[in-house]
């Protein structure tokens, strides 16, 4: 038996070192004898200058050309595949922010950012969010106002329905959300994106700018309405949840409007569809800073 070993390990051994030197033999300079037989051409397939460029030579014929968002992503779809998510969504995210132009990156922004929000948007999910025990003399509007959220959001943290002010009682508890988000607009993108810092969140694809010319900068939400034709609606109104959703910039003073795309005579602004505008609304707060983005080429 360790003599049929050795054999083995000697024939083994025997066809590494004839595979290295034909190896050699194409790539780098003719052997002559026995090879130059088996390939008489040998000296017409590639050359190199020099011994030292064999090793390189090799590793070039081996690499494939892969664009590199293209390999995160997949390698992020074959951890989420084996259930490894907070890897496969890390993976993801390094696409967003490493790699934005690759083909894989709308997707990866897609799939990253319904993960944010089932976490943001989740009552069950408590980073981020805090427990607020009311106190006497407390109102929603004071409420919300020290901790930089809207009513839209505590209602929706607090599965309320229908927002009910006379209801408010000392020691009640209210999960909240600060909404510091800030709101990049990309025009040539044609999408509007929510980032918690430089943490990416989500995106929108626009569907219609009507009349909209816009310059690069920094400006602020202005204000927030829910309509119901031309009236406005509050929150505490029984037909709240009716309404239509629309953001307004301060400068400058440019709508986000809810798409139709029936719509004869669209007002001039932006147009996200309608269950886009309406989560923009309850990411976003009067205040929230707003960068207009757009490439310096343009």
């Amino acid at each position: 038996m360790l003599i049929i070993k050795i054999i083995a390990g000697l024939v083994v051994a025997g066809v590494v070192t004839f595979t290295s030197m034909l190896t050699y033999h194409i790539v780098v300079e003719p052997l002559g004898g026995v090879f130059e037989k088996i390939i008489p051409e040998a000296g017409t397939v590639l050359r190199v200058e020099k011994e030292e460029d064999f090793a390189k030579a090799l590793e070039a014929a081996e690499m494939v050309d892969y664009e590199p968002g293209d390999r995160a992503f997949q390698k992020a779809h074959e951890l989420i595949a084996m259930g490894l998510i907070a890897e496969g969504r890390e993976k993801l995210t390094a696409i967003v922010n490493v790699f934005p132009s690759s083909p894989s990156a709308p997707t990866a922004r897609r799939i990253v950012g319904e993960m944010n929000l089932d976490e943001i948007l989740s009552s069950s999910y408590e980073d981020g969010k805090t427990q607020y025990e009311v106190k006497r003399g407390d109102s929603y509007y004071a409420i919300i106002a020290r901790n930089d959220t809207t009513l839209d959001m505590a209602m929706h943290l607090n599965n309320m329905m229908q927002l009910d002010v006379n209801r408010l009682q000392p020691g009640d508890e209210l999960l909240l959300m600060p909404l510091n988000f800030r709101v990049v607009i990309e025009p040539y993108r044609k999408s509007v994106s929510v980032w918690d810092g430089a943490k990416f969140i989500c995106e929108y694809p626009i569907m219609n700018m009507n009349g909209v010319t816009l310059k690069a900068g920094k400006t602020t939400i202005a204000s927030r309405r829910a309509t119901v034709g031309s009236s406005s609606v509050s929150p505490t109104a029984k037909n709240y949840r009716a309404t239509s959703k629309s953001i307004q910039l301060k400068s400058p003073t440019i709508q986000l409007y809810p798409y139709d795309e029936n719509e004869e005579d669209p007002a001039i602004g932006i147009y996200l569809r309608n269950v886009d505008i309406e989560e923009l609304f309850l990411l976003t707060r009067t205040g929230n800073e707003v960068e207009i983005r757009i490439p310096k080429s343009r």
